[in-house]
């Protein structure tokens, strides 16, 4: 039999996936009893640890041992019989490495889990076979799927309470998946157990012939492991400037999503200036691809001018770039939601001045129905519309946890009042993005298009650009000069209002120039039919010069072709 060598172990040990999980329920429900035994059957016991719990004069089990007291570490903990704090551990086994976020059970703690839970693949929610679904469940299992996490494991603990009765495992089975079918889990399963006996924990039970399912650890042990990466839209908070010296200039950050090679072309944001990577520069020597969540430091060909708070980003794969944002919050503060208190946002590497506009609704986690609310009180979840006093560079928190997370902040004293997840912009039925604006309705005027382009000297068009405001402002000063009714909408201007307000400057005979962060196909064909095909211009990313000038004269070349400018004078730039 071969042994080993240490070189030999420790290489074994870092190929091995890692994943992430957390435990919640109600309190009393047995989770730390759970992780206890996880740790105990897998053999991640440290002896002097297992016997002080077998001497401690603590002991809450009728058992041998007091598997919670593995991991209530706390002694506030110990002596109250809950968990309080977070309390993270590590196990693995031989097919794989875990790190375990026990978080509390009691409703005033529902933050602490929030916390916990950020970072996992997979929940592991604790029922009371007892109690069955308990409000302080729902709500932890609701919070899962606001945090994105894709796999749920339902433990329904304490099966030798209720005589391992089948008939009590599918009440409870059928009221979990009654609840849960509206939230948005790529895999759910559900296990009877009992933790203090190792029913179908690590080893498989007798005394439930009637479940023919993995036991909790073979399921832990093949679930995929999901950490919510996106390698596709590059994503890099700038956190530091490094400059040691004057030869050298670069940007350090953890890559939030995307990959990246020197020879890439990348935009900063907010300026949306571009140059391409040139090194990826790390204390071991540089490197040939970056992936998150790697920690690098990106030098560019070019002087670009840079600072914390900034985003590098692919400029063909854009963030939504706005000061105005929807996410859905836990509170955490015992001083309530008020919309006319003023707040910080931290949001990556930038922390900017903000306030609640509204609230849009609160959540009934028994019913996961949306109500009205004026305010939220502590551990209440609801939707929040939200502007800030500087644009964030974001993406939904569903695609990118990253950029798609933020915290709000008491200005005052510094404290975490919330955590929010940027959510989705709504679509209607029709696939039309739901705004107050949309599809507004006016009489029509006295006034004929004819003469309305008689007047300006142009036809009414609208300019569809994924490109950076400066190239938006630059246009509307040339076609300005040469005498054009003509405003650019860009900046702060949320795009999913841009088509409504587009067709209202050319109703009233003005050339629209609409310029958007990122290309998102559905929206430019939503703004083509609203507006109407043959009066969009629309530009994809790339079809433009990366030179502002050079893009301008392409545009306006592109107009004339058109027919958009009337005939004679003004063609020719000299005015009407």
């Amino acid at each position: 039999m071969s042994t080993l060598t240490i070189e030999q172990f420790l290489a074994e040990q870092e190929t091995r996936e890692l994943l992430r999980f957390s435990t919640a329920g109600s309190v009393d429900d047995g989770k730390s009893t759970l992780i206890g035994r996880l740790l105990y059957d897998c053999k991640s016991v440290y002896e002097d640890q297992l016997n002080s719990v077998q001497n401690s004069k603590i002991n809450r089990s009728s058992g041998p041992i007091d598997f919670s007291l593995l991991t209530d570490g706390l002694r506030a903990e110990r002596e109250q019989g809950i968990t309080i704090d977070v309390a993270y551990r590590y196990f693995a086994t031989p097919k794989r490495k875990f790190i375990i976020a026990d978080t509390p059970g009691h409703e005033q703690y529902t933050r602490n889990m929030a916390t916990g839970a950020s970072t996992a693949s997979v929940a592991i929610i604790l029922i009371d076979a007892r109690k069955g679904l308990l409000p302080q469940s729902r709500r932890h299992t609701y919070i899962s799927s606001l945090l994105g996490i894709p796999n749920i494991a339902v433990a329904i603990n304490k099966m030798d309470l209720v005589d391992f009765s089948e008939q009590v495992y599918r009440d409870i089975q059928a009221q979990f998946y009654a609840f849960a079918h509206k939230l948005h889990f790529s895999d759910i399963q559900i296990f009877p157990v009992s933790a203090l006996n190792g029913d179908n924990i690590a080893k498989g039970s007798t005394n439930t012939p009637w479940y023919s399912g993995p036991t909790l650890l073979e399921y832990l042990e093949t679930v995929p492991v999901s950490v919510g990466h996106n390698f596709e839209d590059v994503r890099l908070p700038v956190q530091y400037v490094v400059r040691p010296d004057l030869d050298f200039r670069g940007f350090a950050g953890q890559v939030a999503s995307g990959t990246l090679r020197p020879g890439d072309t990348l935009m900063a944001l907010p300026s949306g200036r571009t140059s391409k990577v040139k090194r990826l520069v790390t204390y071991d020597g540089d490197l040939p691809v970056a992936f998150p969540p790697q920690s690098v430091c990106v030098t560019l060909e070019d002087e670009i001018d840079i600072s914390r708070g900034d985003m590098l980003v692919s400029p063909l794969r854009m963030p939504h770039v706005s000061r105005r944002i929807e996410a859905a919050v836990v509170w955490m503060s015992h001083e309530p939601l008020d919309p006319a208190r003023p707040y910080l946002v931290k949001h990556t590497t930038q922390q900017v001045g903000a306030r609640v506009t509204r609230i849009v609704h609160r959540i009934d986690v028994n019913t996961l129905e949306a109500e009205a609310a004026d305010k939220l009180e502590l551990n209440e979840i609801g939707t929040v519309a939200i502007e800030t006093t500087k644009p964030l560079f974001f993406d939904a928190y569903r695609r990118n946890r990253t950029t798609g997370s933020l915290i709000l902040i008491d200005p005052i004293t510094n404290a975490t009042l919330a955590a929010g997840m940027i959510v989705e912009r709504q679509r209607s039925k029709s696939g039309t993005t739901e705004a107050a604006s949309r599809h507004l309705q006016f009489a029509t005027g006295r006034l004929t298009p004819a003469e309305r382009y008689t007047r300006a000297g142009h036809l009414p068009v609208t300019i569809w650009l994924t490109a950076r405001a400066e190239l938006a402002w630059l246009l509307e000063r040339k076609l300005f000069d040469r005498g054009c009714f003509v405003q650019a909408l860009a900046d702060d201007v949320e795009s999913h209002l841009l088509p409504e307000m587009a067709r209202l400057l050319n109703t009233a005979g003005l050339i629209a120039i609409c310029s958007v962060a990122s290309d998102d196909a559905e929206e430019r064909i939503e703004a083509q039919n609203l507006i109407g095909e043959r009066n969009v211009v629309a530009y994809q990313p790339g079809e433009l010069s990366p030179q502002d000038e050079a893009a301008v004269q392409k545009i306006i070349a592109d107009l004339e072709q058109r027919g958009v400018f009337l005939p004679g004078d003004f063609a020719s730039g000299e005015g009407i």
